[in-house]
């Protein structure tokens, strides 16, 4: 007995629209973008704003009631140490009295004593600089031969770099006190009542630097005491950063710092070089109290990698607070909360898992998986709440990290 194939047709058509249903009912794939797990840096990093400044920075102010004559130097022209910066002619001064002989005996004698203390620093100084290179010198022999661990000796190289700015730093401290003393001296010298002491009087750069700022250009009367020209030298320039006290106390003196968006793509390193000990209390642009502290910051990169930069410029600090080289690690934007911890998306074939990990460190865009995953495994990013475990996933193209 044949099939009547009207009923034949029917069945197909039946079972056409059976499976027409079927796939209409059928939930569609979710479109996902994806990120690998693999091995790297993981750092806890935390970001401030800040701004760099002169180091060291000299004043010259007018020792005695003069007239200054036309400056010629301008802002950005170098001079050296010992050059004339300003030259005065004097006035008719009058003889000091008991009282005013008093106090600029007294002037002098102070700064002698912060001459001698300079002095002292700048030996002291200057002897850590030698010992610190020697070791640093010994450290890079001894890693060469493989007796010392890398970290060590770039440790160590910093150090001496360090040593080495703060050296330059206590000279010029001392050639700053040697400058005050010549000052004070020449107060006396031309209260004296001597009638020959009449001759212009040059104030000279007492460090080579960088003519940051004039007071005066042309020529006029100036007063005892009153600036003249400001001078200091790039090579010292560090960045201050005021960040959150709640941030500071988790920072300490030579922690690794990165210096971001200060004008080229590529970051500056920089090391904590000192944490104020008392805050201080700014609103924030949304109008909220926060009490913050001053951080400062010395850049630790070849001067020729940031000779452009110059004083009071932006810059971003990025302290690194923690991290780790080549653990496991995924994209932190995979990992979510799930019952009280964190789990990911796994991508198995064409649908997504969940899997629960454990996590460390947490930072610039990646958390480091301490079990749970393995080393090639394909997670969701940016999880929708929509999308459960067993959920059917299509890559979106060109999707991943």
């Amino acid at each position: 007995m044949h099939p009547d194939p009207r009923r034949l047709r029917y069945l197909v058509a039946g079972l056409v629209v059976l499976a027409l249903v079927a796939i209409a009912l059928w939930p569609a794939a979710l479109p996902v973008d994806s990120g690998t797990v693999g091995r790297g840096p993981v750092q806890e990093t935390t970001e401030a704003e800040g701004r760099t400044r002169l180091r060291d920075r000299f004043v010259v102010a007018a020792p005695v009631t003069a007239l200054a004559r036309r400056l010629e130097l301008e802002p950005g022209d170098r001079v050296e140490a010992g050059q004339v910066l300003v030259v005065l002619d004097p006035v008719a001064a009058p003889t000091l009295d008991s009282r005013s002989r008093a106090e600029a005996e007294a002037r002098l004698a102070g700064a002698r004593a912060q001459l001698a203390a300079a002095g002292e620093d700048r030996q002291a100084a200057e002897a850590r600089a030698t010992q610190t290179a020697t070791e640093a010198a010994r450290q890079q022999t001894l890693r060469q031969r493989g007796l010392v661990a890398a970290e060590a000796a770039e440790r160590m190289g910093t150090e001496a770099e360090r040593a080495a700015r703060e050296a330059a730093s206590a000279r010029f401290r001392e050639a700053t006190a040697q400058h005050a003393v010549a000052a004070a001296a020449a107060v006396l010298e031309r209260g004296s009542g001597d009638p020959t002491v009449r001759a212009a009087l040059e104030l000279t750069a007492p460090v080579a630097g960088v003519v940051l700022r004039r007071h005066f250009e042309s020529a006029r009367p100036v007063q005892a005491g009153e600036p003249l020209i400001e001078i200091g030298d790039p090579a010292g320039l560090e960045v201050e950063v005021d960040v959150l006290s709640a941030d500071a106390v988790r920072l300490r003196e030579g922690m690794r710092v990165e210096l971001l968006r200060w004008g080229e793509a590529q970051p500056l390193a920089g090391r904590v070089r000192r944490i104020e000990p008392g805050g201080f209390t700014k609103f924030s642009a949304l109008g909220v109290e926060e009490q913050r502290v001053w951080v400062l910051v010395e850049v630790t990169s070849p001067r020729a990698e940031w000779s452009a930069l110059g004083e009071a410029y932006r810059v971003n600090a990025r302290f690194v607070l923690r991290e780790k080289q080549s653990v496991l690690r995924a994209p932190a934007s995979a990992a979510f909360r799930n019952d009280g911890g964190m789990a990911v998306l796994r991508i198995d074939g064409r649908r997504a898992r969940l899997v629960p990990v454990h996590s460390g460190l947490q930072g610039n865009g990646w958390i480091e998986i301490e079990a749970g995953l393995q080393e090639g495994d394909r997670l969701v990013l940016h999880p929708d709440r929509e999308l459960e475990d067993g959920a059917r996933v299509a890559l979106r193209a060109g999707a991943d990290d």
